[in-house]
């Protein structure tokens, strides 16, 4: 089985679940090559498990031009049995390749199909990714095939690292630094809770309004901004809650990846965790940007160990059962073979 991959995605969840099935399909023995942008810091994750080529494919570029005629041509010679893109924007590479079976992948809601124009199959990673898909008018295949995350504890950080009180209790959250994964409504929230540290990992536009914004309600010795980390796995076995405040969120890999470490979750109560989270029994859902919710979740978990416990195993019981390994793994080799 050979396939080739189009990603062009920069650094997020997306792009972990991008390495974590790249690997895991290698090791299944699917013999794989990839086209991604240069100067990814992922890159080296998937050296072992496929052959890597680099291209821009921006709009001002010459690989604009170039690269899908390199791409198809790439393909006739190869003769991959699956061609697949990462996104929208990857889909616009797809040639019009007859030997091989077309699949692009979601992990967010589309705005057109004109980017799917030589797509056979559109795999979404939540039902209701499908049903915008099914709703904008896709008359072809359809697959929903969820993502996973590693399963391994690790040991946690020292909370020396970020300047943290041992005694302290921590919050912590991660991704792109832009106004729809709410870390302002984060902060707010911490400003109600005397004591506790927000840790914040990752970076983006927003990283010096979310410096004011913590100065400005005097929360900015509690508040701790991070970067990105090659590793936040130590991390978020560190802290005592984690917390997904984003006002749109297809599906919340990091959500995924804090059950793994055993950590409670408290989520907006936006797409995908609406999908695989129930309230009271494997996390706190919180309405969209309600700071006072937030600061009432923390509060509860923090005060109450019963109820930390209660929902950090069955958030992990709930990742186990709905989002391993094998089973995502699986389901996509099952979509390989069906290539006509």
């Amino acid at each position: 089985m050979k396939v080739t991959h189009f990603h062009f995605g920069k650094d997020g969840g997306a792009e972990r679940f991008f390495v974590h099935l790249v690997n895991a399909l290698a090791e299944r023995g699917v013999e794989q090559s990839a086209i991604i942008r240069p100067g990814r810091g992922w890159r080296r994750d998937i050296e072992g498990a496929a052959t890597i080529r680099e291209s821009h494919f921006r709009n001002l570029s010459l690989d604009r031009i170039l690269l899908p005629l390199k791409v198809k041509h790439m393909a006739r010679r190869e003769k991959p049995d699956v061609l697949m893109a990462w996104a929208p924007r990857a889909s616009e590479l797809m040639p019009n390749y007859k030997g091989a079976l077309k699949i692009s992948r979601l992990g967010d809601y589309p705005t057109r199909l004109s980017y799917f124009r030589n797509t056979d199959c559109i795999v979404c990673n939540t039902p209701g990714i499908a049903e915008r898909v099914r709703g904008l008018g896709w008359k072809r295949e359809i697959r929903v095939i969820s993502n996973f995350t590693g399963t391994g504890r690790v040991e946690a950080i020292d909370r020396a690292m970020l300047d943290t009180p041992a005694d302290a209790s921590v919050v912590m959250s991660m991704g792109r630094f832009v106004e729809r994964k709410g870390f302002h409504t984060l902060i707010e929230a911490v400003a109600r809770l005397p004591g506790i540290y927000l840790w914040l990992l990752g970076d983006g536009e927003e990283r010096d309004n979310l410096h004011k914004l913590a100065t400005d309600l005097g929360v900015s010795s509690r508040v701790r901004f991070a970067g990105w980390q090659e590793d936040t796995r130590p991390f978020l076995a560190a802290a005592d809650v984690f917390v997904m405040s984003s006002s749109h969120e297809p599906l919340g890999n990091v959500i995924l990846e804090s059950w793994a470490q055993g950590t409670p979750v408290v989520s907006t109560r936006s797409e995908g965790p609406q999908w695989f989270m129930r309230d009271g029994e494997n996390g706190l859902m919180v309405d969209i940007g309600d700071a006072e919710g937030f600061a009432r979740a923390v509060e509860q978990i923090v005060a109450d160990n019963s109820l930390s416990t209660r929902l950090a195993e069955r958030g992990h019981e709930t990742l186990v059962g709905q989002f391993s390994r094998e089973a995502i793994t699986d389901a996509y080799l099952q979509l390989f073979a069906s290539k006509p």
